[in-house]
């Protein structure tokens, strides 16, 4: 099995560039376990406290049972994956079953600043893009599937996406083993770790 994270700053190009990969190797061969997945349960706090939360911040993320899924499915037993929505900023009643894959793609903003999931990779990647380029994606992202206006996108960026990419996500970026500039427009990249995933798989076959 070959446990690969993919990081990068929000609008980045990294959901882009995992699609890619995937489209590129056997069905059934990966399972991907997304960060945005894993943010911890808000349901105690009102909804007006839980849109204040701050998806950018590692205290946001619930590390041990993302961990534990990892380490399951190396394992060889299926997980089931939680379901977050941004809309209610709750975790749903109901999972995802997660059954074990020869490539297992953990992908998210915040991964590569866990030492322990870094611990667990065999390749560790880093999704660049300009700061302008992620900002237009993420209004266009936060407009289409979250339900906010321009004026909240530009609010919550300036206030805690912005300063949380410059503490937590940029410095991440010296873990990486790969750094792939543009995101999903650098198809050289893309295929670069498409042979990488197909060299080590065949060599574990």
């Amino acid at each position: 099995m070959l446990i690969i994270g993919i990081a990068g700053g929000t609008g980045s190009g990294k959901t882009t560039v995992v699609r890619k990969i995937m489209e590129q190797l056997p069905d059934g061969e990966v399972a991907v376990l997304p960060q945005d997945s894993y943010y911890k349960d808000s349901k105690h706090l009102p909804l007006e406290e839980r849109q204040k939360i701050n998806f950018d911040h590692p205290n946001s993320i619930e590390w041990d049972l993302l961990r534990k899924h990892i380490e399951e499915l190396k394992a060889g037993r299926s997980v089931e994956m939680p379901q977050y929505s941004y809309l209610t900023c709750t975790r749903s009643d109901e999972t995802v079953k997660v059954e074990p894959r020869d490539v297992i793609i953990v992908e998210g903003i915040l991964i590569l600043g866990s030492r322990e999931l870094r611990d667990l990779m065999d390749l560790k990647v880093f999704v660049h893009a300009d700061a302008d380029d992620r900002l237009s994606r993420v209004i266009q992202r936060d407009i289409m599937e979250r339900g906010r206006t321009v004026e909240k996108v530009l609010e919550r960026y300036d206030e805690t996406v912005k300063p949380s990419h410059l503490q937590f996500i940029e410095p991440t970026k010296r873990y990486a083993d790969l750094i792939v500039p543009q995101g999903g427009k650098n198809q050289i990249a893309i295929n670069i770790l498409t042979h990488f995933i197909e060299r080590n798989l065949s060599s574990l076959n």
